[in-house]
Order: C-alpha cells, then structure tokens, then sequence
C-alpha cells in the first residue's frame, strides 16, 4: 500500500463550481444537486483523491454527475487538512508517507460512515454508490466489502492489496464494479490490472464487473490530466462517460 508522485501531480482544471458546501452529520461535503426531478432514494458519494472536495476539478466532476441525474456527495476525506493546490505543480517538497500516516484510509471511511449514517437517517436514501479516484478508489472498495455500497466505480486506484482484496470483493461484494486503468500507473500496473480481470472478469462476479482500459494516460487522468493531450482528454471524458452509464445500468 503506497501513494507515489503522480497522486500529486496533474493540470488545474478551469470551470465555475455550482454545488454548495454542507456540513453532514460534522463533516463538511461538497454536494451537487440535480436541477431537475431525481431519484432522491440515491445517492452518489464521490470518493476524492489526496487533493480533497475543494480542488475545482473534482467539485465540475460532481457537478457534471449531478447533471447526469445524481446527487452527489463528495465528504472530506482529510479532515480539512487535503493537499495543498500547489502541488499540483510543485510536488516535491510534500511527505507523501506523513499525509499518508496522518490520514490511513480508515480514518477517511470512518468520515464516510457518518456522512452515510445521515442521509440514511433522513429516511430517503436507500441505495448508495461510489465513486473513488485514486485514494479514493480504496475507501470506494470498503464500503463494498462491508455492504454498505451498491456499486462502485474506481480510477487509478492506489492502496490497493493485489490479488487480496479482489478475492475479498468476489468472496464477500454484492456490488457490481466497473474499473478504469490506464497505460502509466506504478500503483495499479498491468499486472494488477490483469490480475482483477482474472479474479473477477469473464463473468467469474455474478453482480456485474468491467475494466476499461485507457491508452495514452498515466495515474490521475480522471481527475487532473492535462486536457490539451487528446489521448488524457478521451481518457477523461470517455471514463467519465462510461461511469455515469454504468451508474445510471446499476445504481
């Protein structure tokens, strides 16, 4: 388990946020709201990379869920304490192993748990989905492994225990999977990849599994890619695309 260089790195995004902070149960969250009539017996939490719900990137990439028919939540993860925006292209003088040990993956689902608590309490929301960019990806496959979801989406997933925790998601998930890998990536290389398709692929996973695989990309293309690269942009785009499909098929 480990986060590398390319967790930090990446291309700001340009676009004018319309969601609206909420603090849930004591977390603070990012929500974007559909503007017309949704299934609010749903809902979508959007499991954010190192860089938290205030990056700009990720609030458009709620938003643009919203659009499709979501709502969608995406908690702090970091107890506001996320990457800073700046290394974005300055990386090298963050601690990845201190952000890390300061903020393990359980704490970050323990603050998921809450916010999930709520909205379950509310009375509304029956059925939950994830979707998890890159830190975000290990949190997305615990609420799986613990029933709390009803599907899950991944993008270049770290933290990851491979073959291990695909074995668990076969064994013990009911949630169907959809992952997106791409060319360059050290924390889910093509052997990780070709190893959750043999666990789970070829219809080994009755709930539904599918790995989309997009070339010319490294780790983080989902979130912070460098759009003047059309192959990052087909990447970003089309894997955005294809998770809404498969939310819209499952959720």
């Amino acid at each position: 388990m480990s986060l590398c260089e390319l967790c930090i790195t990446g291309v700001r995004h340009e676009g004018t946020a319309e969601g609206k902070w909420e603090k849930i149960n004591g977390v603070d969250c990012y929500v974007a709201t559909p503007t017309t009539d949704y299934d609010k017996s749903k809902v979508l939490i959007y499991l954010s990379d190192v860089f938290g719900p205030r990056l700009i990137n990720a609030q458009l990439l709620a938003d643009d869920f919203a659009r499709n028919g979501f709502r969608t939540i995406m908690p702090d993860l970091f107890d506001s304490d996320a990457a800073p925006e700046i290394l974005l292209t300055n990386p090298a003088a963050f601690d990845l192993d201190g952000f890390f040990n300061n903020h393990p993956p359980a704490r970050a689902k323990f603050l998921v748990d809450r916010v999930i608590a709520a909205l379950k309490a509310d009375g509304d929301v029956k059925k939950i989905g994830t979707t998890g960019y890159c830190y975000g990806a290990r949190v997305g496959v615990d609420l799986a492994l613990d029933g709390t979801s009803s599907v899950t989406v991944i993008a270049h997933p770290s933290l990851l225990q491979v073959p291990v925790d695909f074995e668990r998601y076969k064994a013990v998930s009911h949630a169907p999977l959809l992952i997106h890998s791409c060319t360059v990536d050290h924390l889910f290389p093509a052997e990780a990849q070709a190893a959750a398709d043999a666990i789970l692929g070829d219809g080994k996973f009755a709930p539904g599994y599918e790995r989309m695989h997009w070339e010319g990309c490294q780790h983080g293309f989902g979130v912070r890619g460098d759009l003047t690269n059309p192959a990052v942009k087909a990447g970003k785009e089309g894997s955005f695309k294809a998770t809404a499909e498969f939310l819209l098929k499952h959720l």
